[in-house]
């Protein structure tokens, strides 16, 4: 990979760090309401289990972009973490901050639909 590629990708990634941090700081809709009618307080709790599971999304996100860029500076991005092959440009410019290839990526999405091994335990297992 040259080194506009890599600048490229690096951008990018800052780009989507500084958003999913914004998002991930937002934490207003967790906070328990409370509300004297029984039908307010069910529609609360689904809006905050709503919320809860977005930013637990964003967060992984922004885990997974945290990690691409330190695999930038170590220079290691594009190589699969689990097989250690290239991973593909295409799969790249779609998913920049991704650790697997496709074929691993399928694997470890296999596996945590199964529940055999999660996706948690690949990654550490790939290290």
């Amino acid at each position: 990979m040259t080194k506009n590629e890599l600048k490229k990708f690096k951008e990018i990634l800052e780009a989507r760090q500084a958003e999913l941090e914004l998002f991930v700081r937002n934490r207003e809709g967790i906070a328990i309401e409370k509300s004297p009618d029984a039908l307010d307080e069910v529609q609360h709790a689904a809006e905050r289990e709503l919320a809860i599971r977005n930013l637990d999304r964003e967060s992984n996100l922004l885990r997974n972009v945290r990690g691409a860029l330190r695999r930038i500076e170590e220079g290691t991005f594009g190589v699969c973490l689990h097989c250690e092959e290239d991973i593909s440009p295409k799969r790249l410019a779609a998913v920049p901050w991704t650790p697997f290839c496709i074929q691993c990526q399928e694997i470890a999405d296999r596996n945590q639909a199964e529940g055999t091994e999660s996706f948690d335990d690949l990654m550490v297992h790939a290290a």
